[in-house]
């Protein structure tokens, strides 16, 4: 039999490394979602209207 030499050889040292890299690329975005605040939790500045005519 011949090996075919147009297929990458991934070792397994490799595909261990991109299993472990995809995990913590899991656990980052699990954190990040987490961690983040919804945008109607946040607050808005917003313009004194009473001040810019001279207070009511």
């Amino acid at each position: 039999m011949q090996e075919r030499d147009d297929e990458p050889t991934v070792s397994r040292a490799e595909q261990i490394e991109a299993a472990e890299r995809e995990a913590a690329r899991q656990r980052l975005l699990a954190q990040a979602e987490a961690d983040r605040i919804p945008v109607e939790e946040t607050t808005r500045a917003v313009p004194d209207r009473r001040w810019r005519r001279g207070q009511r």
